[in-house]
Parts: C-alpha cells; structure tokens; sequence
C-alpha cells in the first residue's frame, strides 16, 4: 500500500525521471480508470481512494463529493473507488498525464517528490493549523521543508488487557517499562490462557519499530540510519528473552490486528490496533452475563518504556490526501483538499469514527470527537499524541523488509549485533540509491 519497491528501492533522485521515459504506453497505462468531463461542470476533479473494508465508507466518500459540488456548482468531483493492488495501480497512474487530481496514499516517497507527482500543500498550513496536527504527521508527508500531504486518518496501537486478571496476579498498576511487562506476562500465564499476544510472529512485525522507540532510539535521522546501536540490540534481545518465557500466545487463529484472540480468552493481554476497540467492546459486553464481566474490564495502554530512561511507544499510522502536481486543475484540487481534511471539522470526525474507529487528525477534532472520550480510546489519542512515532519518506519497503529480517533472526537465536550490522548494510544499500 505504501509506494512500490520499485520506486522507492530501485530508483534514485537523479534516474526516476528518465526510468519513466523507457516504459511502454501499455505498460504504464495498465490498471488506470478512466475519467471524463461532467455535463454542466467547469472542470472534474478526478479523486481516487483505495477500497476501505469499513461498511459505509465508499457512499461517505461519494457523500461528501456531492457535499461539495453543492458548495461549489462549477466544480465536478468523480470519485474513484480502486479495488485490488491500489499502490501499483497509483504509481502507474502517476506516470503519465491524466492520472488522478486528488489521491490518497500510505506513505510518501522520495522519488514521488522527485518525479514531480505530489504537489507541495505549504500554503494549506498557516501556522495555527500547522500545530494543529501532529508531528509525527507533518515528518511522513514532508521532505526538504515541504509539505506533500494532509492526514485523513490516524490508526494506532496499545496492549489491551484485562484489568481484574491484572489485579489478581498481584499488580495494582499496568506496567511501566519492559521487564515488568514481561514479569506480568508471566504472572497470567496459565494452563488454558497465555499471558500476551504479539501475533503469531512473537512481535517481529508488531514491534520493529515501536520496541526501540520505547528506548528512545530511531530509524533514520537526516538520511543518516541511526538504528544499530546498543540500545536497540538490547531491545530486540529483550524481545527474545520475552519469546522464551513462554508466555507469549502463538498461533492464535488471526494475527495481532484481529482481536480475536484477545476476545476468546486465548491470552490476558494483547497488542492491536484502536480500531479493534469498537469490536472488543461490544463482545464483551454482549457476553457480560455469561462472563460475569464486561466492557468495563477492558484496559489500554501504550507500548511500556524500555527502561526508567525510556519512553512509552506506539505508532502513528493512517492514510493522507495529496495533490497531482501534473493536474491542470492544480489550485482547485488543493482547494478541495483543504476543504475536506482541514476545513470540515464534520467529515474529518464522521470518515475516522461513524465506520472504523481512528483518531482524527486535527487534535482540535479528536479532543471535540465524543467517540473517544471512553476511557480506553481517550488513553489512545492521548498516547498517539504524546509517544506516536512513524517512518519519514526516506525509509523504504526494502529498509523495512532488511530490519524485519533481522529482529526475526534475532529472536531465532542470533548474535544481535551481527544481524543489525548486515540489515544496516542493506538498508545502506537502498539509501545510497535513493539519495544519490
């Protein structure tokens, strides 16, 4: 979903522009929807969205295009609801004229600046409405001081947990760094129930990132890679030694972003995403009777600290609106945009929380935002403010694949510092390309 190995691992600055040059008509034009003028309208926007699995998030999105097209009767929007490979079928579009005015995307590259495919939105971020998102927004749809995109949508994570297993195993508050965490895994493991859930990997796909940022270590600083140090070595070993407790819960029927496994009983704590809050609460509340407990036995809490000197994590996901440079309708297009993800204050809170459940973008929305004033989902946006970290445009598929392989390894058993030594190199590698 992010953009395609292709163009961020194999293209520098300097040849992505010629590389587009030496593709086929066919090749680049395979995939693309087709787009045409609407009767009466004095120009059509072309937006296009990737297939959302939420129910009543394609006909919000139709929704809101009739919205403005009332606000503004010269102006067509068609909306394009792409399903299947959107990301290959986005970088496709992009390559040529006539692709989409206004799109979404996961994750903003390099090279999508550099080819002229992403039109810079500074003049839609006057300082108050600047601090109004946060940062950790602002840096993945930023490069060279420039700003490409708008967030439309945060996703992020925490450890649900039961709070009166937590209690009986002896601990009065959640944990607070790494070892306790591991010491109450222990504690509520039993015979029929795990004491916590990564996903079925052991946590390489769900802490890659978020574990050394709990010890306030990073990825990559000012194109520089800065995650091989010893911090983040002890980090993924202390994940191994939490692997080897056997308290973790493998081979639950779904991974870590279903909340399955949490709800069944298989295991008393796990990590998931926000958005399966809705879908806890109503479970355990629909059980309440039979259980003798519900929705009220749910706690949520970030990624513990690693140590006294570090910091509880989690991550800042989600999807932003951009703008086609090549659009002939440029000014219209970033108006539209403003209008949508900046402006309506309405749409930002009904696209984030009347059919999934994230946290809106513009702190003024999420802390006006109802939905998420329960306890468990107020601890979220609180914590995705506060500890939200997220990979900036100059990190990579291939540098994420290389760093998974790694923290995999490691927790099969591998010296540490060699598997970070061999992923640096790789992701090196893939920097020096882009960069260059």
């Amino acid at each position: 979903m992010s953009y395609s190995d292709f163009a961020s691992s194999r293209l520098s600055r300097r040849r992505f522009l010629g590389a587009g040059a030496t593709l086929g008509a066919s090749a680049l034009l395979a995939g693309c929807v087709s787009r045409a003028s609407m009767p009466g309208k004095r120009i059509t926007l072309s937006q296009w969205f990737h297939q959302y699995g939420e129910d009543g998030t394609r006909d919000a999105v139709f929704r809101y295009a009739d919205q403005y097209m009332k606000e503004n009767p010269d102006i067509g929007i068609q909306v394009q609801w792409i399903p299947g490979d959107y990301g290959t079928k986005l970088n496709t579009a992009l390559l040529v004229a006539g692709g989409p005015d206004v799109f979404e995307s996961s994750h903003l590259s390099i090279p999508m600046v550099v080819a002229g495919q992403v039109a810079t939105l500074d003049d839609l971020y006057p300082p108050d409405i600047k601090r109004d998102f946060l940062p950790a927004d602002l840096a993945v749809n930023t490069v060279d001081g420039h700003i490409y995109g708008v967030k439309m949508v945060d996703d992020t994570g925490l450890i649900y947990y039961r709070k009166s297993l937590l209690q009986k195993a002896g601990f009065s508050q959640q944990p607070a760094t790494f070892d306790e965490l591991i010491e109450a895994a222990k504690a509520l493991n039993t015979k029929s129930r795990k004491g916590l859930f990564l996903g079925n990997d052991g946590g390489t796909g769900a802490l890659v990132n978020i574990a050394p940022w709990s010890a306030k270590q990073d990825f990559l600083t000012d194109d520089k890679l800065v995650f091989n140090t010893d911090q983040t070595r002890a980090v993924y070993e202390k994940l191994r030694d939490l692997n080897a407790t056997g308290a973790l819960l493998r081979g639950a029927p779904a991974d870590w972003w279903d909340p399955s496994a949490f709800n069944q009983g298989l295991c008393a704590m796990a990590w998931g995403g926000l958005w399966a809050y809705p879908g806890i609460k109503k479970f355990f509340d629909d059980n309440a009777k039979k259980n003798g407990f519900g929705s009220e036995d749910i706690g949520g809490m970030a990624w513990p600290a690693f140590d006294k000197d570090g910091a509880p994590a989690t991550f800042a996901g989600g999807w932003s609106q951009m703008v086609n440079a090549r659009s002939p309708y440029l000014e219209e297009a970033k108006r539209f945009v403003q209008w949508l993800w900046i402006k309506n204050q309405k749409i930002q809170t009904d696209w984030n929380l009347a059919y999934g459940f994230h946290v809106p973008p513009r702190q003024s929305v999420a802390k006006n935002a109802a939905a998420l004033n329960a306890p468990v989902p107020a601890q979220a946006a609180k914590d995705i403010a506060n500890h939200g970290g997220a990979l900036g445009p100059s990190w990579t598929n291939g540098m994420g694949t290389a760093l998974s392989d790694a923290v995999t390894n490691i927790l099969g058993g591998n010296d540490s510092k060699s598997e970070l030594d061999i992923a640096q190199r790789k992701c090196q590698r893939e920097l020096d390309r882009l960069l260059r």
